[in-house]
């Protein structure tokens, strides 16, 4: 948090994301703390709920600060979107979407995170490669969702799905398992896949890596399962480690600290009289063995840089 002192000259900033709890929100609170320390005219607070389901402890954080005064602009990363336009209706203060877009709100200024559905499609035409070449010649997928109806969730799926039908690729979205984006309930998804498909299946593609890294501990031993792409979302460096160590074959990494950083600036533009553009888009990269090194070093350095 900034040392400035707080005066009408600093700019007070609410970031709510969708939960505390998750490695990938701790890179964008890192990356909303980078902007706040480097300006001394500014100061962020950050809360989140417990989970990605906590809908009604979200709403309640963002029903406290629209009520608050001393906030000047709000970054909220919207768990129920239309919920969220409805509680800032009429907001006069700045209010910017983060990794999940707000849409029809007038109230909100930009949409910063990741093209969802660009970046998992890419993910799985390289996912559709690496199945051809461990040896795979029907190439079956089935996903490990979040929380179904969340918005990065149902845009991460499309994008999936799309990627595995243009690469001739089968999506078998009626077997689609539901997760609520947490490690413990893939664990029980990936055990029913395996029910189902004793035979193996080529590709299992999850919304974020806890999830891919979960499922393929299940099938540890299986040798049905054992050239199996498993490819999760998000790109901390936990999933680059589990990628080094074999537990995960590939993920789609976001630059969460990139989205944080970017959301607070926005919210601060807009602050200053400045029309940013509707869509702030924080770039997306595939990560497998060839590059997960390099690309956790630049993580890294980029945390040592600016926190």
């Amino acid at each position: 948090t900034s040392t400035a002192e707080s005066s009408g000259d600093v700019k007070k900033i609410s970031v709510i994301m969708k939960t505390s709890s998750a490695e990938y929100w701790q890179y964008i609170k890192a990356g909303a703390e980078a902007y706040d320390a480097e300006h001394d005219d500014v100061e962020v607070s950050i809360k989140g709920p417990t989970s990605e389901t906590a809908f009604e402890e979200q709403m309640s954080m963002i029903e406290t600060d629209i009520n608050a005064a001393d906030f000047d602009a709000y970054v909220i990363a919207p768990l129920q979107p239309d919920t969220v336009k409805t509680l800032i209706a009429g907001e006069t203060r700045p209010v910017v979407a983060l990794d999940s877009n707000i849409e029809g709100a007038p109230e909100v200024k930009t949409f910063v995170g990741t093209g969802n559905e660009a970046a998992a499609k890419q993910g799985m035409e390289a996912a559709v490669e690496a199945a051809k070449a461990a040896g795979w010649t029907e190439i079956k997928a089935i996903e490990i969702c979040g929380v179904q109806g969340e918005p990065t969730n149902e845009a991460r799926k499309a994008g999936y799905m799309s990627g595995i039908e243009e690469s001739g690729g089968d999506f078998l979205e009626e077997e689609t398992q539901y997760a609520d984006a947490t490690a413990d309930r893939a664990v029980n998804c990936m055990k029913a896949i395996i029910q189902t498909h004793p035979e193996g299946v080529a590709i299992i593609c999850a919304n974020n890596d806890d999830m891919a890294i979960a499922a393929k501990r299940v099938v540890e031993g299986n040798p049905a399962y054992e050239n199996t792409i498993f490819c999760g979302c998000g790109g901390n460096t936990a999933a680059m480690q589990a990628i080094l160590n074999g537990e995960e074959t590939m993920t789609v990494a976001v630059d969460g600290y990139d989205v944080g950083y970017r959301g607070v600036e926005a919210a601060v533009n807009a602050l200053e009289g400045n029309t940013p553009d509707a869509f702030i888009a924080s770039p997306a990269t595939i990560v497998t063995i060839e590059n997960a090194e390099e690309h956790m070093a630049l993580v890294q350095e980029k945390e040592n840089d600016k926190v």
